[in-house]
């Protein structure tokens, strides 16, 4: 003789597109996040905003020595070199220049997780990151990623203090950390406030 079937009919899950049914064995299990290239548990991402660069106060001796450089130029290249075109060309690029370094600088939303870096919601895998380093040289901290391909410049993100640590922390179990000076270049750019 056959077991007695109930007689109550149990009603199907409703599901939809989207919502797919969950199995029992799996609803009960606490999901935990893992990052795919390291395999190390997703940690709480950290969240900050900053000035995409630090603008310098600029006396009017700046302006000054500015301009009379461009004047030199100008006139290196009429005498000199002898080509009116670039004589033309030097005004026009400094005076872009001067309209580019009064733009105030925007402020950044920066999320760092497992992940990546996101910079206004658009994302920097880890993965493109080589090594990192904190800048000490300038009057807001910032550091540097230095990417895996050779020719791509590197990253600089500034970040206030007090996220620091935090943010040292979480890079530092991702990348390796080494220390970083700014080359000859950078510190001349850098001495120009530009």
């Amino acid at each position: 003789m056959q077991p007695e079937q109930p007689t109550t009919p149990v009603s199907e899950p409703q599901t939809t597109p989207t919502d797919q049914p969950v199995p029992a064995a799996q609803a009960d299990t606490p999901q935990m996040t893992v990052t795919e290239a390291t395999n190390l548990p997703e940690s709480q991402p950290i969240q900050w905003q900053a000035p995409e660069y630090v603008q310098e106060p600029r006396s009017p001796w700046w302006f000054i020595g500015f301009w009379v450089v461009a004047l030199l130029l100008m006139l290196l290249a009429i005498l000199v070199i002898r080509s009116w075109s670039f004589a033309i060309l030097i005004p026009a690029m400094a005076a872009a220049l001067m309209i580019y370094s009064h733009r105030p600088p925007r402020i950044l939303n920066y999320v760092l997780s497992g992940k990546g870096l996101y910079i206004n919601e658009k994302l920097h895998p880890l993965q493109e990151f080589r090594s990192f380093g904190v800048l000490k040289e300038e009057s807001v901290p910032s550091l540097m990623l230095i990417p895996v391909k050779r020719f791509r410049p590197a990253l600089t993100v500034h970040f206030p203090a007090k996220t620091g640590e935090a943010i040292v922390d979480l890079l530092g179990s991702r990348i390796p950390m080494q220390e970083l000076s700014l080359d000859v270049f950078d510190k001349i750019i850098r001495k120009l406030h530009i």
